[in-house]
């Protein structure tokens, strides 16, 4: 395999996993607080939702840069970490 094959490969797997962990952290945001817990147990679970729901966000962004990325490699045969998305799509068909 080629290393242009492998990177490709490995940017799909990389994809398909980050849904899985979005998907489990989703889960884990939608279970509810345990009622029977109060003071410092249920601030420390609202603090965990909140944290996974961050991370939950992160991994998205991170996500959707992978897909850029696979999206690039697939139309130029190479993968970039930066894209300049300096004048954006109304500025391209303003004219």
């Amino acid at each position: 395999m080629s290393d242009k094959n492998f990177t490709l490969d490995a940017a799909i797997r990389l994809l398909q996993s980050t849904e899985i962990a979005i998907n489990n952290m989703i889960e884990e945001i939608k279970k509810p607080v345990d009622a029977e817990l109060n003071g410092s147990g249920r601030k420390a679970e609202l603090a965990s939702i909140k944290q996974a729901t961050s991370d939950a966000k992160d991994m998205l962004v991170m996500r959707q840069e992978i897909e850029q990325m696979i999206k690039n490699a697939q139309e130029t045969g190479g993968i970039e970490e930066k894209q300049d998305f300096s004048g954006g799509f109304a500025e391209r068909f303003s004219k």
